[in-house]
């Protein structure tokens, strides 16, 4: 008999009323019901506590100003019981009604530091854009993000007991570091192979591009050295300019 992990949804929320809905309806509709709702908001001013609790969702809710998207983000793994932590912005939705079993079905009553899938990216009217552009590798490791940021991080499920609290060094790109320290606290990574989150196309890297590709670059540094740091992103540049031209952002 597989007895199912209680997974802990977190979404972050900040004026968010333009994108909030999505998210709560992809949760709402989960036919594994197997979890716990956290939202932590830095004190909307708009209407997105209102449409929360409209939902038929009853989150814990914190609604109080804070440092940014990581401190936000900690405050939710402080309240978070679950044995998996899946960050859900607001805008970013659950491919699939059925994603949350489907990943409780895959692992069974086995129990791996990190569950990983595929991303859809989709745009404000949840129109399918393409695929993520990095493919999820088939065995993931954490030299694996050596070569990007190869799982998207809603779709990079860590088990609570591993994660470290998120770096606020970092202001739009500790996600990447996280994930990295995540995965060095354990040799059990779980390829789903579904496609997990379907990924709006904005938010605050999108937003902060440049200081985020700063702040990634010290962050591959900190875990993968300065001289092979280099070299790679050599070949990122290489292939981001090959990617423009056939088209594919």
């Amino acid at each position: 008999m597989n007895v199912k992990p209680l997974f802990s949804i977190i979404t972050i929320t900040y004026n968010a009323s333009a994108s909030i809905r999505p998210t709560l309806q992809s949760i709402e509709v989960q036919s594994c019901k197997n979890y716990e709702y956290i939202v932590v908001d830095g004190k909307s001013t708009d209407d997105t506590l209102a449409i929360i609790e409209a939902s038929q969702l009853t989150p814990q809710l914190i609604s109080e100003p804070d440092n940014g998207l990581y401190d936000a983000m900690n405050k939710g793994l402080e309240m978070a019981q679950g044995e998996y932590l899946i960050f859900l912005n607001a805008g970013d939705a659950f491919h699939a009604p059925d994603t949350l079993q489907n990943i409780a079905d895959s692992i069974g009553n086995h129990r791996p530091g990190v569950i990983y899938g595929e991303t859809a990216i989709v745009d404000a009217e949840r129109r399918f854009i393409m695929m993520r552009r990095l493919k999820a590798p088939e065995h993931l490791t954490w030299r694996s993000f050596a070569d990007g940021m190869v799982v998207c991080h809603q779709a990079f499920i860590a088990r609570r007991d591993i994660a470290p609290r998120y770096d606020l060094q970092y202001r739009y790109s500790s996600d990447v570091d996280w994930c990295i320290r995540c995965m060095k606290q354990t040799d059990e990574l779980f390829n789903t192979h579904l496609t997990l989150i379907d990924y709006l196309n904005e938010g605050e890297t999108t937003r902060h591009h440049k200081a985020s590709l700063k702040e990634r670059f010290r962050i591959m540094c900190r875990h993968y050295g300065y001289i092979p740091t280099v070299l790679r992103h050599v070949k990122f540049a290489i292939r981001h300019t090959i990617a423009r031209c056939r088209g594919k952002y």
